[in-house]
C-alpha cells in the first residue's frame, strides 16, 4: 500500500529545490516503508541499454523507481549524472507497468476473470440422464464482460417501413351485408389473435357483418376469459368501421336462425371465400368453428394483405388493465437501465411433451413428460428420440444453453432479462440462467400481488401482459418456434425491425456440445456463434411464396412484402 500512496502523491510534490522539514520527513519515511517492502532497488548503475532490472521483482522495482524519483527531486545540483538516474527510473517503472500488465492479462485469460459460470448446477441425486452430462471447463476459460453498446442496436430497415393505408376506393360504403359471420377463435391466446385479424379479412372478401368473435375456452389453458376481457372491443370496431362492419352480436331478427357451421379449409385463397358468399346470403348466419391459418400468406389482393395487418397491429390493441399493467412492467424493467431482453423461454411442460425432449432433465421427469405425450390423442407422434432430436434442432433451447447463448453474443451479467414463458418445468433447470443472469424475471416477480390479482387465474390475459412487455423490449429472443414467437417477431419487424434473436437451434446444439468437450476454447465458441447469427436479428428480407403454405414463412411472422415498403427519398 506505500507503494500505491507514494505514486500517488509524487505529482503534487512541490517542486521548490529546497524542501520543508516536513516534506523531508515524508520523503524519507517513503523511502524507508519502501525499502522494507521491497528490500532493493529496481537496478543499481544501470545504463539505458540493461535489461537486467527486468528479473526484479515488481515491489522492488516500484520501490527503486519511487525512490529514485524523490532522489531526483531533492537533489540541489541538475547534474548529467543525476538526469540520467532518473531517466532510468522512469524507464524502469514503465518497463514494470507492461510486466504487470502481461502478467494479469495472463492470469485472466486462464480463467481468473470466470466469474459467475455458465454451467449446469449439479442437483445432487445422481438422477440426471447420463448422456446429458456436460463438461464445461471450457467456459470457465472465458474473458470478463466487454461493454458492448453495439448490442442493443437494431438492425438496418433499408429503408422499409409501414404501408397499410386504405385506399379510398375499398371503403365501405354502406351497411349492405350478405350475412353475419360468427367465429370461434381456437387455441391460444397468440394464434387467436391471428385467426382473428384473418376473420377480418375473409368479412371483407364475403361482404359479411363480423360479430365480436368468442375465444377458446376448451384449449390446454381452460381460460374463460371474453373478447372484451382482453382486447379493447371498441377500439377494434372503430379501427375497422371503414373497411367492415362489426357488431356485439346478431340482430334480433337473426337470433332465432340456425347458423351453418363450417371449418374453413385451412389455407384457402380469396376465391374459396368470395364463392362462400353464395352460402352466407342463403343462410344469413354462418359460424367458423377454427380460425386459425384458415387463408393462405401470399397471393392474395394487396388490400386485403394490408387490412390484415391493420387488424392485426392497429385494431386488436389490448384493454385498458392489461396496457397498463404491461407498460408499468416495461417502466420496472428500464429503471436504473435504458435496456432489457425479452426471453420466450418454451421449456414448459407441454412443449417439452409434445416435442420428446428431455435433455438435462432427471429420469423422473422424462418419464412424465413421455406418460403425458401418451394420454393426448391428437399428438400423434408418441415414440421420440430425445438425443437425436435435439442434435436435428428440434427441441426448445434449455434455459443453460439459453445462458451460454447469450454470453456469446456479448450480453453482459447485468443484463436484465423478462421471461416471456408459463412455468419453466424441471426442478432445477434454471438454476444455470439465473445464476449468469441473476436479473432475471417473469411477471410474477415484478407484479405486486395486488397489480396480478384480475389476471392470475387467466393465463391469456397474462400472455397478453407478456405481449406487451416483449414487444416494447430492447432485443427479442425466442428458442422455439410457436405462435408467440411468430406473433411479436412480426410485429416488431412491423414496428421498425427492432432486433430480434432467432438462434439457429441445430448448429447451436453442435457448436455447444463441442465447447463442453474441450474440442472449442470460448473464444472460437464466440466467433463461431456471432459469425452464425449475423443475419438473424431481426433485419428486413422478403417473404417468399413456398411448394405449400405449410412450407413458406408465416405472413404475420414477416409481413413484407404486404405491409412494408420501401419508399425512396430524395436527399437534398
Amino acid at each position: 500500500m506505500a507503494v500505491a500512496s507514494s505514486s500517488s502523491s509524487s505529482p503534487s510534490t512541490s517542486s521548490s529545490p529546497v524542501p520543508s522539514a516536513a516534506h523531508r520527513r515524508r520523503l524519507n519515511d517513503v523511502e524507508r516503508d519502501a525499502i522494507d517492502y521491497a528490500g532493493r532497488p529496481c537496478g543499481d548503475d544501470v545504463d539505458d541499454d540493461d535489461d537486467g532490472g527486468g528479473h526484479s521483482g515488481h515491489g522492488a522495482g516500484v520501490v527503486a523507481g519511487v525512490r529514485a524519483l524523490f532522489s531526483a527531486r531533492r537533489s540541489k545540483r541538475a547534474s548529467v549524472v543525476d538526469q540520467a538516474w532518473l531517466r532510468n527510473a522512469v524507464a524502469c517503472l514503465l518497463g514494470l507497468a507492461v510486466v504487470a500488465g502481461l502478467v494479469l492479462s495472463s492470469h485472466q485469460a486462464g480463467g481468473g476473470g470466470a466469474g459467475r459460470l455458465v454451467q449446469r448446477v449439479d442437483i445432487g441425486d445422481g438422477e440426471v440422464l447420463g448422456w446429458t452430462e456436460e463438461n464445461i471447463t471450457s467456459v470457465a476459460r472465458r474473458p470478463p464482460d466487454p461493454p458492448m453498446p453495439q448490442i442493443w442496436m437494431t438492425p438496418d430497415s433499408e429503408g422499409y417501413s409501414k404501408c397499410i393505408e386504405r385506399p379510398k376506393k375499398h371503403d365501405r360504403m354502406n351497411n349492405a351485408t350478405a350475412g353475419y359471420i360468427l367465429v370461434d377463435a381456437n387455441g391460444g391466446l397468440n394464434q387467436m389473435r391471428l385467426g382473428i385479424s384473418d376473420m377480418v379479412a375473409v368479412a371483407k372478401l364475403m361482404n359479411a357483418t363480423l360479430v365480436i368473435p368468442t375465444l377458446d375456452h376448451k384449449s390446454f389453458w381452460t381460460d374463460s376469459s371474453d373478447f372484451k376481457d382482453i382486447f379493447d372491443a371498441e377500439h377494434f370496431k372503430k379501427t375497422l368501421d371503414d373497411d367492415i362492419l362489426i357488431v356485439d352480436s346478431l340482430p334480433p331478427a337473426y337470433k332465432g336462425l340456425k347458423p351453418y357451421m363450417r371449418a374453413p379449409t385451412s389455407w384457402s385463397k380469396a376465391s374459396y371465400y368470395r364463392a362462400f358468399a353464395r352460402t352466407l346470403k342463403k343462410a344469413k348466419v354462418v359460424k367458423f368453428t377454427h380460425t386459425d391459418s384458415r387463408i393462405v400468406n401470399n397471393r392474395l389482393p394487396p388490400s386485403i394483405q394490408r387490412l390484415r395487418c391493420r387488424a392485426n397491429y392497429e385494431a386488436l390493441r389490448f384493454n385498458k388493465r392489461i396496457e397498463e399493467l404491461s407498460n408499468t412492467l416495461v417502466d420496472r424493467l428500464r429503471n436504473g437501465s435504458n435496456h432489457y431482453i425479452a426471453l420466450h423461454l418454451r421449456y414448459e411442460k407441454d412443449m417439452l411433451s409434445f416435442t420428446g425432449c428431455s435433455h438435462n432433465l432427471k429420469h423422473q421427469e422424462a418419464d412424465e413428460l413421455k406418460e403425458m405425450r401418451l394420454k393426448v390423442r391428437h399428438w400423434k407422434e408418441k415414440e421420440i428420440n430425445s438425443r437425436e432430436k435435439r442434435l436435428q434442432g428440434g427441441c426448445p433451447m434449455t434455459p443453460r444453453e439459453v445462458a451460454i447463448f447469450l454470453r456469446a453474443m456479448g450480453y453482459p451479467s447485468s443484463t436484465k432479462i423478462y421471461i416471456v414463458a408459463g412455468e419453466i418445468y424441471g426442478g432445477h433447470s434454471m438454476d444455470a440462467l439465473k445464476a449468469e443472469y441473476p436479473y432475471t424475471y417473469t411477471h410474477y416477480s415484478l407484479a405486486t400481488v395486488d397489480e396480478l390479482e384480475p389476471l392470475k387465474q387467466y393465463q391469456n390475459r397474462l400472455a397478453a401482459v407478456d405481449y406487451n412487455v416483449a414487444l416494447q423490449s430492447d432485443v427479442f429472443v425466442y428458442t422455439y418456434d410457436g405462435n408467440m414467437a411468430k406473433a411479436v417477431h412480426g410485429h416488431r419487424r412491423f414496428e421498425g425491425f427492432r432486433k430480434t434473436i432467432n438462434p439457429d437451434r441445430k448448429k447451436l446444439v453442435e457448436l455447444i456440445d463441442k465447447l463442453n468437450e474441450g474440442i472449442l476454447t470460448w473464444n472460437e465458441f464466440q466467433s463461431e456463434v456471432k459469425i452464425h447469427h449475423k443475419n438473424r436479428l431481426g433485419g428486413p428480407y422478403q417473404r417468399l411464396a413456398g411448394q405449400s403454405p405449410k412450407q413458406e414463412e408465416y405472413f404475420y411472422a414477416n409481413p413484407l412484402p404486404g405491409c412494408l415498403c420501401k419508399r425512396t427519398q430524395m436527399i437534398k
